[in-house]
């Protein structure tokens, strides 16, 4: 192997907290805000705008650590979410950044808070929806951020969601009709609800509302109606007319750019391969031709003062750190502050490739292809001879993978694996009939996809056919489930990442709150209510077909998960012990859907790296003490990975 890949990157670089992570100026530009950790544990610091350096820890979690957090428009107050253990029963707190008093906002069990909306003309204010009333549906409450007082908004029986505007106005609710259509009704005068728009099911997941302007009479609108891809639109409340603003052939509309106080859309940006921007407000011009040439990569505008005269940028790139800049509008002029993770600065890491990849049927795929550093033939995505690869499955399904740094293929491709994600149909982004070409084709046409990349690669000399791993989360841990049963020579073994193995007690163990979203599973997926679509959904489901496992598999699962529940990984297990298939079992007792500890992030690693190692022959960093504060548990399968037995694991209980 090319001795620029005989580093062999710890997990710990590539996996552990980041240094600095999600910045974000206050609204008034005088402090500067960004998570990193505490004593091991991700936490919200504040320091001064002009000396980043200064900041200081203004929350005091010692759990999971702080992931979603924003300014209130008071700049005196921190607002994060926090859950317990994975549960997704969000919790909703208020900081003061200046004597450090923390209040919970939302002091409920077993409740789901949601932040409806946040204003700039209400700073002491923010909508959350609380489902304490009934767990399938949140009330909308104006939540004061100071005290905790709450006052009941709108109470809801029926919606799926609502949109609001800057005045806290309920504009509109959204609920599934049982054709699996959007209807979008405004309120009306006596109290009641009228409909303003029915959304056909092949549009439902690509035309919604967005915001509305200034003036609170031009709504915002992603829109594929009478077209493929979604398209940003502005419609005229008064007169219904619309203006198609942006759009892109291939994609679908991405992210937007808006002015903080005015309230227009300034710029549209569209992902196919990459970041596309479309500008929209002249004004912007010379700012994004200047963040232009600032620093090579895909940029992003993470955060604006009220006044929107200066902007934190970041810069992702596939082979290294973010870069995080403060741009100054007036002297247009970037003063770089941090990147996020240090210690990558200087590694051998691995470029990632845009692939376009036809399915059987001719739909192009847009994939995503990394190779081990120094394999790779004049920067051709093409290496010298065949590879050893990790066909890695995004979940979902409803969402992509896009380009950019990912320490999934950047440690796979450095213990050297070849990488290959893919975007297969039921993927979004690129146009309802791309996306629509999925609808009930789990295990069907959307497996075929996964099989024909994978094929893709062996014919171009990528892959080599008897080392080929399949791996994913959620949806993804379902796709490996898929390919290990109904594929089984395809694959030489899988990782299962908190996939479910049984569509039928998958779709009847959802959280509560998804109930008013059920249409779109029963008309995307199957139908699980009705005996038809149950048999249908079974015939779809890889624990029908346990017993055709024939390579190794290794199963991770968090038992707090409320999305896929412990028991879609237990049954499986079961099946195959019942048939003495060999199956590693590994389950976490404080995690949900996905793992977020970095602890226990850096144990199933550790446990995958040797697993894939002994499967395909790649290197691998011993477990050393990567289970070193994790709650790691291995009910089942322990002898099967080397080094494991040797490893030191919590009993289960």
């Amino acid at each position: 192997m090319n001795s620029k890949n005989e580093t062999l990157i710890p997990r710990k670089v590539l996996f552990g907290n980041p240094e600095r992570a999600s910045p974000r100026i206050s609204p008034d530009g005088k402090k500067i805000s960004y998570l990193a950790p505490l004593d091991g544990v991700l936490n919200v610091w504040v320091g001064s705008a002009d000396d980043p350096k200064s900041a200081k820890p203004v929350t005091k979690d010692t759990g999971r650590g702080i992931h979603i957090y924003f300014w209130a428009y008071t700049n005196k107050h921190i607002l994060y979410l926090q859950d317990a253990k994975g549960d997704e029963n969000w919790r909703v707190y208020s900081v003061d950044v200046g004597t450090g008093q923390e209040k919970d906002l939302t002091p409920l069990e077993g409740v789901n808070a949601q932040v409806q909306d946040v204003s700039f003309k209400f700073p002491d204010e923010i909508l959350i929806g609380l489902n304490d009333r009934n767990p399938q549906f949140h009330d909308i409450y104006k939540v004061n951020i100071v005290t905790g007082e709450k006052t009941l908004l709108e109470k809801n029986d029926g919606f799926m969601e609502f949109v609001t505007d800057d005045d806290y106005k309920i504009r509109f609710a959204m609920r599934f009709t049982h054709r699996g259509e959007n209807e979008i009704l405004k309120p009306a005068n006596n109290g009641s609800w009228e409909l303003f728009a029915k959304i056909a099911m092949e549009d439902t997941l690509t035309t919604f509302p967005l915001g509305f302007d200034k003036t609170g009479r031009i709504l915002y609108m992603v829109d594929s109606r009478s077209r493929d891809t979604g398209a940003l639109a502005a419609v005229d409340l008064g007169t219904g007319d619309r203006i198609l603003m942006a759009q892109d052939a291939r994609a679908d509309f991405d992210d937007a750019l808006i002015h903080p106080t005015e309230k227009n859309i300034q710029a549209a940006i569209f992902t196919y391969e990459r970041k596309q921007w479309q500008v929209l407000d002249k004004s912007i011009e010379k700012d994004l031709a200047y963040l232009g040439n600032v620093s090579p990569g895909d940029m992003e505008v993470a955060s604006r003062t009220l006044d929107d005269k200066h902007w934190l940028v970041g810069y992702v790139i596939d082979n290294g750190p973010v870069r995080f800049y403060r741009y100054d509008r007036e002297k247009k002029e970037a003063l770089f502050l941090f990147t996020n993770r240090k210690d990558l600065e200087g590694l051998p890491l691995a470029r990632m490739y845009p692939v376009i990849i036809k399915a059987r049927d001719g739909l192009p795929m847009v994939s995503y292809l990394t190779l081990p550093p120094g394999t790779d033939i004049h920067d051709s995505a093409r290496p010298e001879k065949s590879l050893p690869m990790v066909l890695y499955v995004h979940g979902g399904p409803w969402a992509r993978d896009e380009w950019g740094y990912d320490p999934h293929h950047q440690w796979l491709a450095n213990r050297g694996y070849a990488v290959l994600s893919v975007n297969f149909r039921g993927s979004t982004g690129f146009g309802k009939k791309f996306l629509n070409a999925g609808n009930m084709e789990w295990a069907g046409k959307m497996h075929d996809d996964i099989i024909d990349a994978t094929r893709w690669a062996v014919k171009e000399g990528i892959a080599d056919p008897e080392r080929i791993a399949i791996m994913g989360g959620s949806y993804g841990g379902y796709a490996t489930l898929v390919g290990m049963t109904m594929t089984p020579d395809q694959f030489a073994c899988g990782v299962d990442i908190v996939g479910p193995s049984n569509l039928v007690t998958l779709l009847n163990t959802i959280p509560p709150y998804w109930t008013p979203g059920i249409e779109l599973f029963k008309k995307r997926v199957g139908d699980h209510t009705k005996e038809e679509g149950r048999a249908f959904l079974i015939k779809r489901s890889p624990l029908s077909y346990a017993d055709r496992i024939k390579r190794p598999l290794l199963i991770g699962q968090g038992a707090n998960d409320p999305r896929v529940k412990q028991n879609e990984s237990d049954q499986i297990v079961r099946a195959m012990q019942e048939k003495n298939i060999p199956v590693t079992y590994v389950l976490y007792p404080d995690e949900g859907h996905g793992f977020v500890r970095p602890e226990n992030q850096m144990s199933f690693n550790a446990v995958t790296e040797a697993f894939l190692s002994d499967c395909l022959g790649g290197r691998y960093e011993p477990i050393g003490d990567d289970f070193k504060g994790s709650s790691i548990t291995i009910p089942v399968g322990k002898e099967h990975i080397p080094g494991l037995k040797k490893a030191p694991v919590r009993p289960e209980k």
